[in-house]
C-alpha cells in the first residue's frame, strides 16, 4: 500500500488504526526543501506513537504562507519525498488555509508541531485535547529552516 493517501482513504486508515488500538501522531507543514531539521523533527514525532501522519500544505497555501516564489518543490514532489522517509507512515496534501478540518476528521491521539509554535497557537489543539489526546511542541532546531537555506543560497550566488 502506498503512503500517499487522499483524505477519504486516510480517514479509513485512521479508523483501522483506532480499531487496532494504535497511537496516531499527526503533524503538518510546508516541508519545502527537506532538510535535517525536518528529518529530526519527523523522527521525534514518530517516536511518540505507532503511526505518523503528515499533512502537507498545497502549493496554493504555501504561496499564501510564504509568499511568491514558494514553494520550491511542488506539492506532489514534497509529498513523495516525505513518504520516502522511514519515520513517516502516511502523507496527504490539504488545500485549506489551516489543517483544522483535516485534524478534526482524523482526531489524532497526538498532535505535534515544531518548537517555533507555542502550544496555544497550534491549530486543532482544542479538538484533540477534548478527545483526550495530547498536543506537543517539539524543540526547534536553530538554523535549520527552508527560509534560512534559501537565504544562504541567495547570498552564495550574489
Amino acid at each position: 500500500m502506498t503512503k500517499l493517501l487522499q483524505r477519504i482513504e486516510l480517514i479509513e486508515e485512521r479508523l483501522s488504526l483506532r480499531r487496532q488500538d494504535k497511537t496516531v501522531v499527526f503533524t503538518n507543514g510546508c516541508f519545502d526543501l527537506l532538510h535535517p531539521g525536518h528529518v529530526r523533527y519527523l523522527s521525534a514525532a514518530r517516536a511518540l506513537g505507532d503511526a505518523l501522519i503528515v499533512g502537507v500544505n498545497s502549493d496554493r497555501t504555501v504561496r499564501l504562507l510564504k509568499g511568491e516564489g514558494r514553494p520550491i518543490l511542488n506539492q506532489s514532489e514534497r509529498a513523495e519525498v516525505l513518504a520516502a522517509l522511514q519515520a513517516v507512515d502516511y502523507v496527504t496534501v490539504f488545500d485549506e488555509e489551516t489543517p483544522r478540518e483535516l485534524i478534526a476528521a482524523l482526531i489524532p491521539d497526538v498532535l505535534v508541531k515544531g518548537g517555533d509554535w507555542p502550544i496555544e497557537r497550534i491549530v486543532g489543539r482544542e479538538g484533540v485535547e477534548s478527545a483526550g489526546g495530547r498536543v506537543l511542541s517539539l524543540p526547534y532546531i536553530d538554523g535549520s529552516s527552508t527560509s534560512d537555506i534559501i537565504e544562504r543560497i541567495r547570498k552564495s550566488l550574489a
